[in-house]
């Protein structure tokens, strides 16, 4: 299995506080970064048994949601939210990382 998928499942570990913060806030959020953080593992996992040039849009959609991830923790603090998200933005910055070395 890909590290990426690994760290995906990782990555999704450290949000459950984070979307549970989130949701004391505003639940829409919360809901979307459950959602996305579902699509970056559903998404490697299907780009990963995928051949040709398939499995490349697939990492890029997971880093398009790890992407959305990203906005909503931002998105948090610049409004002030009190949300503990420095685990979850270093494994979303490893996941990123390797989710372009998978598609660039």
């Amino acid at each position: 299995m890909l590290v990426a998928y690994t760290v995906a499942l990782d990555l999704i570990r450290s949000l459950r506080p984070v979307v549970e913060q989130l949701k004391t806030y505003d639940a829409n959020i919360a809901d979307q970064v459950t959602r996305a953080a579902t699509s970056i593992t559903l998404n490697i996992g299907e780009g990963s048994r995928r051949g040709g040039k398939d499995p490349k849009r697939f990492y890029r959609m997971a880093q398009g949601s790890a992407g959305e991830i990203r906005a909503a923790i931002d998105t948090a603090d610049a409004w002030g939210w009190k949300v503990e998200t420095t685990e979850a933005r270093r494994l979303l910055d490893r996941e990123l990382a390797l989710l372009y070395g998978l598609c660039c």
